[in-house]
């Protein structure tokens, strides 16, 4: 499981698409507008976690590899064109270097890591048909957009793919030199283009012979709002609505200049992490908890 990932097996995938839809707004939402280390921490782990429950061990090393440059680069970016704070490092052309930038650099850093590896797992769960049976009434043409985009990047890697495989068979797999290898790429990247444009317009012209947008028009689904997704939905309610007033109340603030200031941890706080703790991990538990049933069951017949 670990090695694969679980993929659109997921248990937590089972519900009904608002349910999943209700989930990453909470989440990838709360998450945008905390800089809390508790907080930070929580939604960093949890999104690590679960992108790879669903993808695998593969997933891992594409998650370092963007984490650490987006930490470095961010980081770096803060510190070198922000001065403000008290506790001053060392001085480059008479521009103090900060601890306080600093923090703040890798805090935002964690933030938009943990935003992006969010939507990882938000693409295997969130598939085409969900998105466009949430949007595709009201707007359809959003609803349309937005699953062609989440598909855009892994259809463009499996498409390369294919013509790298078909170039090789052909015995042009690789150039000779720097400059060889270059124009093989090229080559390789205006067959990925054309592919890509020729199919965009293939399926503009399937979508509007079957009259997509038009008024009236219905389309076929299976999902229906059952008692779990509506347990589910508020559980998750209820926690999200703990979340959102212990921010409210200030308990996920922190000032950076000109000192770094975290706030008093007491009660209200403790209850907000719980909350949103256990918020974002409720998909993990329910596909874990689905996998053991799995196995039980299999064991068992």
């Amino acid at each position: 499981m670990l090695k694969d990932g679980i993929g659109e097996g997921s248990e937590f995938s089972g519900y009904h698409p608002w349910v999943n839809l209700t989930y990453y707004i909470l989440a990838i939402g709360i998450t945008m507008f905390s800089l809390s280390p508790w907080f930070l921490a929580a939604t960093f782990v949890s999104s690590w976690l679960y992108s790879v429950l669903l993808r695998g061990r593969g997933v891992i090393k594409m998650n370092l590899i963007f984490s650490f440059w987006t930490l470095v680069i961010m980081a770096g970016i803060n510190v070198l064109f922000t001065h403000n704070g008290a506790t001053v490092f060392f001085y480059i052309r008479g521009n103090g270097v900060t601890l306080e930038a600093l923090i703040y650099g890798v805090s935002a850093a964690v933030m938009l890591i943990s935003v992006i590896i969010w939507f990882v797992s938000f693409n295997v769960i969130m598939s085409a048909d969900k998105l466009i049976f949430i949007f595709g009434k009201a707007a359809p043409v959003l609803g349309l957009t937005m699953s062609m985009i989440f598909r855009y990047v892994p259809l463009l890697k499996d498409r390369f793919q294919e013509i790298r495989m078909g170039q090789a068979c052909l015995g042009r797999g690789s150039g000779k030199g720097f400059i060889g290898k270059m124009r093989q790429f090229g080559k390789e990247a205006s067959i990925l283009v054309s592919w890509s444009l020729e199919s965009s317009i293939e399926s503009a012209d399937s979508m509007e012979a079957r009259g997509y947008g038009l008024r009236g028009r219905t389309s076929f689904h299976l999902y229906k709002f059952t008692r779990r997704d509506t347990v589910l939905l508020l559980l998750m309610i209820i926690l999200g609505a703990i979340v959102v007033a212990g921010c409210a109340l200030g308990k996920t603030t922190v000032w950076f200049y000109p000192v770094y200031v975290l706030g008093n941890f007491d009660l209200m706080t403790a209850v907000t992490l719980a909350a949103y703790v256990l918020l974002l991990f409720l998909p993990i538990i329910i596909d874990i908890s689905g996998e053991v049933r799995w196995k039980r069951s299999s064991l068992e017949m």
